[in-house]
C-alpha cells in the first residue's frame, strides 16, 4: 500500500466517524424528544381521565366536553408527531448502519 493510498483511507475514515457521530448525535436527540413527546402524552392522557371522571361524577358540561375534545386532539397531535420521530429515528439508525458498513470494509482493505 503507498503513503498516498493510506492517506486517502485515513482521511476517508476520518469522514466516516466524523459523519457516524453527528448521526447518532442526531438519534440521541431525536430519541430526546420521542421522551418528552411521550412525558407530554402521558400528561395529557391524565387530563382525558380528569375530565372523564368529572363528566362522570357531574354530567357533561358543554365546557367539559369542550375540554375532553380538546385533549383528545392535542393527544392525536403529540401520537402522530411521536410517530414522525420514531421514523426519522429508524432512517437515521439506517445511515449508521451504512456508514458502520462502508467503515468496516475499510478496515478489511488494511
Amino acid at each position: 500500500m503507498t503513503t498516498g493510498s493510506v492517506k486517502r483511507q485515513a482521511a476517508a475514515r476520518k469522514g466516516l466517524l466524523e459523519r457516524r457521530m453527528a448521526l447518532v448525535g442526531n438519534v440521541s436527540a431525536l430519541t430526546a424528544e420521542t421522551l418528552r413527546l411521550n412525558q407530554k402524552l402521558a400528561g395529557l392522557e391524565m387530563d382525558v381521565l380528569r375530565v372523564e371522571l368529572e363528566i362522570g361524577r357531574n354530567g357533561a358540561s358543554a365546557q367539559l366536553v369542550q375540554d375532553l375534545h380538546e385533549a383528545e386532539e392535542s393527544a392525536e397531535a403529540i401520537m402522530n408527531a411521536r410517530s414522525a420521530c420514531e421514523d426519522r429515528i429508524a432512517a437515521a439508525e439506517s445511515e449508521v448502519a451504512d456508514v458502520d458498513r462502508e467503515l468496516a470494509a475499510i478496515v478489511n482493505e488494511d
